[in-house]
């Protein structure tokens, strides 16, 4: 488990202080993938930092595993460290040493037996499905490949805890989901804490069970994927919510329907809904207005449903209020559009 307690962390640049975190408090429980998410100068990789101590709090505290992270001995802080893994935006290999040699260089410094080393090493290369470049040099890998040898290098020590700082911002859609699914795998095959910094929300639906949106230094809003992308409290969140699951009806459909009194628009939003259970057939089976499905955006979740339908219901006043009724039954929020001009 990682804990921040009233963390705070601040700099000093050109004689000012630069307040880079103020007041974090969070939970990161064993097992997670966390997802700390938050535009450019939120304190993203300042809080990372803290955990393996690249970074002191200037004021807080931090607890790992039990330890109060700035109580540590010198010794005490090194053997925390090597539980401690780290995986980088731009790969931070070594060019002139083989995959192997940079998989193997923090085993080379901790003075491990070089038999122990090339079966470790081979170990890991079959692991992140690279078996056939061990003698290559980073010059000869794609951006996927080189991720895959960082991530190799930061299980070397069998550690407990993965911090990734945008370890999949430098790479192409269709990398980012290979090196996200490897991810998946590692914390689901070895219980490993992940901890993942990232601006991109998509990143945190795909592959994140909590999740905590930073502005400024601070915290505003944490908690499980499925409700903080369900029920975003905050404005920031939403903004990035929305990049993900888009919430309003297109002006360019909403402009060909004027609401009135026998034709009202609606946003239906649903949060942990299971994703083989209808949405709407008991209403439109059960209910005299008519209901027609404008716009629709939906994520699974861990196999539940979050999003929205936007609907027109035609009748009269009573059977769209009955209609609206039938819905919210369902567990379905309601909110009326009011047309082109709003949407």
């Amino acid at each position: 488990m990682i804990q921040f307690k009233h963390a705070g962390k601040i700099f000093t640049q050109d004689g000012q202080d630069v307040v880079a975190l103020k007041d974090v408090n969070l939970r990161i429980d064993t097992g997670d993938i966390y997802g700390l998410v938050g535009y450019s100068g939120a304190g993203k990789s300042t809080l990372l930092r803290l955990i393996n101590v690249l970074e002191q709090p200037t004021s807080g505290e931090v607890w790992v595993d039990g330890a109060l992270i700035s109580a540590y001995s010198p010794a005490e802080l090194r053997h925390a460290k090597r539980n401690i893994g780290m995986i980088f935006q731009h790969f931070n290999l070594l060019e002139t040493k083989t995959v192997a040699q940079n998989i193997a260089l923090p085993l080379v410094l901790a003075g491990v037996s070089k038999a122990e080393i090339d079966r470790k090493v081979d170990e890991l290369l079959a692991y992140v499905e690279l078996p056939d470049k061990k003698n290559a040099y980073p010059r000869e890998l794609s951006g996927g490949q080189k991720q895959r040898v960082g991530i190799a290098r930061a299980l070397v020590n069998d550690p407990k805890i993965l911090l990734c700082d945008e370890a999949t911002s430098a790479l192409d859609p269709q990398t980012t989901l290979a090196i996200l699914n490897l991810l998946k795998k590692i914390n689901r095959e070895q219980n490993i804490t992940i901890v993942l910094v990232t601006h991109e929300m998509s990143v945190v639906e795909r592959v994140c069970n909590k999740v905590a949106v930073m502005e400024q230094g601070q915290v505003i809003e944490h908690g499980s994927v499925l409700a903080v992308f369900g029920q975003p409290q905050q404005e920031a969140t939403r903004r990035f919510v929305r990049t993900v699951v888009k919430r309003d009806l297109p002006a360019a459909i909403g402009q060909h329907y004027t609401p009135s009194e026998h034709l009202r628009l609606f946003s239906l939003g649903y949060l942990g809904r299971p994703a083989a259970k209808p949405l709407l057939s008991h209403t439109v089976l059960n209910q005299n207005a008519a209901i027609s499905v404008l716009f629709a955006n939906t994520k699974e979740i861990d196999g539940m449903l979050v999003g929205s339908v936007s609907v027109s219901i035609a009748g009269t006043p009573a059977d769209i209020a009955a209609a609206v009724a039938s819905i919210e039954a369902e567990g379905i929020s309601v909110t009326e559009q009011e047309g082109a001009a709003h949407v």
